[in-house]
């Protein structure tokens, strides 16, 4: 009998806790500790938020008014081998099921496959880099996308165009947006900021990277470049969240580079279907970010570049977009464009930019270079 009432309080005592933990969950909580996600619109995350509280409250409500002393009177009455079994079963399905997570090709749980096109192929510091010397016709969001790549892994033109590292160039360095998942490539914002300024654009963005990756591939490849008129990256509040994950090679305090580390994959697939962040991780992120970011401007200035940021808005800005927005850009006085785009303008079931949100962002990347960078250097006449 002792057993069953020490049972039936805690179950009682569980079921409170949901109780109070949906009544302080509230909007502000939320939006403190789970950050936006680009694949969803913040319409879609704030239904999925009320119905966790409610499904919290209901949980509890039901455990501590109803189910407490049926379950009580179960687990009272049960033996502790069939407990041990019970949790003898528990564990060896837990250890089935990582090793089934592991058998899969190894890639950070938020990113995709390596193999979906177009291709990547593991890099000892950059994470993945897109398969070099390579030229494929895939099917990106319900149309046929062709992608080229150069020995380097640029994106380029066509089949066999190599990049000019003599000319004056744009170098562009970033993710899928900046990348053009889902577009040709005269459509993608290195193809038509080229056409606006009459210059040469370097696509070395990578998909799934985050701001530390496009860093270091910056870093990397700036020094074969002979004039760099100006380095275009790309930050969204959206994205952010790839920045707090070590799973992937990634910079820590003064600029440190750390390789990945992966963690077990409950682990992660847990933190995937449960996206909570703490306080004090979102500080840390918020704060490697603003350095991530402060050093790709130097880096670009180091050699008489000009460096913009660019900061695509699908949808009205949320108080922490603002805040992400703010704190990592503004406060440190980081050149950066925010472009404002119609929320239609996207793929077909897909969040990345169409053809008109490309447009629009190169054309807001072509105003902010300041005109006298892209004239040819004078030279003194003669005497």
């Amino acid at each position: 009998m002792r057993l069953y009432r020490v049972t039936h309080a805690a179950l009682v005592g569980v079921g409170i806790a949901l109780l109070l933990s949906a009544r302080l969950a509230n909007q502000d909580w939320w939006d403190r500790h789970f950050l936006p996600i680009f694949a969803l619109r913040r319409e879609t995350l704030l239904i999925a938020e009320q119905t966790v509280r409610v499904v919290m409250a209901l949980a509890g409500a039901a455990l501590a008014l109803v189910l407490a002393r049926p379950i009580a009177g179960v687990l009272s009455r049960a033996t502790l081998a069939g407990m041990l079994r019970i949790l003898l079963a528990l564990l060896l399905a837990l250890g089935a099921s990582e090793v089934a997570l592991r058998a899969r090709p190894p890639h950070p749980h938020d990113a995709d496959s390596l193999q979906l096109e177009p291709r990547r192929q593991p890099d000892p510091r950059l994470g993945w880099v897109f398969v070099p010397a390579r030229s494929v016709l895939a099917l990106e969001a319900g149309r046929r996308v062709s992608y080229s790549f150069d020995a380097s892994g640029h994106r380029v033109p066509s089949p066999g165009a190599t990049v000019d590292a003599d000319r004056p160039s744009v170098l562009f360095t970033g993710e899928s947006i900046v990348a053009g998942y889902g577009l040709d490539w005269q459509n993608t914002i290195p193809a038509r900021v080229s056409a606006l300024l009459g210059m040469q654009s370097v696509n070395m963005a990578v998909s799934d990277y985050s701001n530390d990756q496009s860093y270091l591939r910056l870093a990397a490849e700036l020094p074969r470049f002979r004039q760099p008129v100006a380095v275009v990256t790309l930050f969204m509040p959206s994205l952010f969240d790839r920045n707090l994950l070590g799973n992937r090679p990634h910079l820590d305090t003064g600029l440190v580079w750390r390789p990945a580390v992966q963690p077990w994959r409950l682990v992660q697939l847990f933190h995937w279907l449960i996206p909570y962040r703490s306080s004090a991780a979102i500080e840390r992120s918020v704060q490697g970010t603003r350095e991530t970011l402060c050093a790709l401007v130097d880096l670009a200035r180091s050699r008489g570049a000009e460096a913009l940021i660019v900061v695509p808005q699908f949808e009205p800005e949320s108080a922490t977009d603002e805040m992400l927005r703010r704190r990592i850009l503004d406060e440190p006085n980081l050149p950066y464009v925010q472009v404002k785009l119609d929320p239609s303008w996207h793929l077909p079931d897909d969040r990345h930019p169409d053809e008109r949100g490309a447009k629009a962002i190169a054309a807001a990347v072509a105003r902010a270079i300041p005109p006298h960078l892209l004239l040819p250097p004078r030279r003194c006449p003669a005497l």
